[in-house]
């Protein structure tokens, strides 16, 4: 089974990630549509961008366009693999493939002990 990837799992990179993998291959998308589809602030799409860019998940790229600069942000490979190991795990959580088959659910009597032991409360002797 893959292992969740901490540096995507955090919320805010998870939805960067989701949103930079529904673009085809090497297809960049600006800054600030990136910005305001996840309705984000300058600094902290900033910040998550530069994390993710360090660990080779992401290009950023700037250029200027008219004189104003421009930055451009892509997925790359590494980052692609890394985002689909990552939900892989997830998947494997939601489905219950921890390691190997799930628990089954407990007995409603032992569900009824248990919140009665919650409580306080003891069955009497047998």
């Amino acid at each position: 089974m893959a292992a969740l990837n901490e540096l995507i799992h955090q919320p805010t990179r998870l939805r960067i990630m989701a949103a930079l993998n529904e673009l085809a291959p090497e297809t960049e998308v600006e800054f600030t549509y990136l910005r305001d589809l996840l309705q984000l602030t300058d600094g902290n799409l900033g910040t998550h961008l530069a994390k993710l860019e360090e660990a080779g998940y992401v290009q950023v790229r700037k250029t200027f366009v008219a004189r104003k600069p421009r930055t451009y942000v892509a997925l790359t490979p590494r980052g692609r693999l890394a985002f689909v190991e990552h939900l892989e795990a997830l998947r494997a959580i939601v489905d219950g493939r921890l390691s190997g088959a799930a628990p089954s659910p407990p007995a409603e009597k032992d569900m009824e002990e248990e919140s009665d032991e919650r409580r306080g409360l003891r069955a009497g002797p047998a």
